[in-house]
């Protein structure tokens, strides 16, 4: 469904992002790894077509988007890591607002808003104003937000970060569920404990100054074998690792 090959991007001299790739299927939660600075955000934003590669492609369905305004756009989803959202409004009227700029029909936005707000399990505060949220519940929030319009691929961008263990588990659940649903599930994290708690299946370490190059995960003997090569200017290795795939 998502093939990332190979993608670069450059700010003048600076390398922000060195050919990565990467593939997510269906019903599958691939975690991207990497300390800050890696450059995964930026990855994130390729991939939504909201930033340029200087070199590779970005593939939905085997083709890349045509434009800014290609249609099938909408099949994916983003979780930004910084909050989308109005503190002074009701979690409710945030949802509509975002549904809006979605251009969806009120009954469909009405059942997608009632959808979301019960898989983040925050239906009994829609009416509350989301500045007297906890950390977690705007995290939960956001990712309600990312799911209005149905997107086929959702992208989470470091949908954890600064949440409590509740939270965090809350929303691993809700990923899981969405795994189950046949959505493909691309998200950043600089904790490999959150990767493994994700139930990802396979995870891309990211590292700044270097280029990394994926194949696909082979699932081999029960476990998920993940190889990568990993190069710097001063010279290559070749690494293997194998992730257990726990069941969903």
């Amino acid at each position: 469904m998502l093939d990332v090959r190979a993608v670069r991007k450059t700010y003048g001299s600076i390398v922000a992002v060195d050919d990565v790739s990467l593939a997510v299927e269906p019903g599958e939660i691939i975690g991207l790894l990497g300390p800050n600075g890696a450059g995964k955000t930026t990855t994130v934003s390729m991939i939504a077509g909201l930033v340029t590669p200087t070199a590779g492609q970005v593939l939905v369905d085997g083709a890349p988007f045509a434009s800014d305004t290609d249609p099938r756009k909408r099949r994916v989803g983003l979780v930004p890591q910084d909050l989308a959202l109005y503190d002074e409004l009701s979690a409710l009227a945030n949802l509509q607002f975002f549904g809006a700029l979605y251009d969806l029909a009120p009954r469909a936005l009405d059942r997608a808003i009632g959808e979301a707000l019960r898989l983040v399990g925050l239906t009994d505060r829609a009416r509350d104003r989301v500045g007297t949220f906890s950390g977690g519940m705007k995290r939960r929030l956001n990712l309600a937000a990312g799911l209005l319009h149905d997107p086929d691929i959702l992208l989470l961008d470091e949908p954890t970060v600064g949440v409590d263990p509740q939270s965090r588990n809350a929303i691993f659940d809700n990923l899981t569920t969405l795994k189950e649903r046949g959505k493909a599930l691309l998200y950043t994290t600089a904790a490999p404990s959150r990767a493994a708690s994700s139930r990802a299946r396979a995870a891309t370490r990211m590292s700044p100054c270097r280029r990394l190059r994926q194949t696909r995960p082979v699932p081999a003997s029960g476990r998920d074998r993940l190889r990568w090569r990993s190069s710097s200017r001063r010279g290559s290795a070749t690494r293997r690792a194998a992730r257990s795939s726990p069941a969903a």
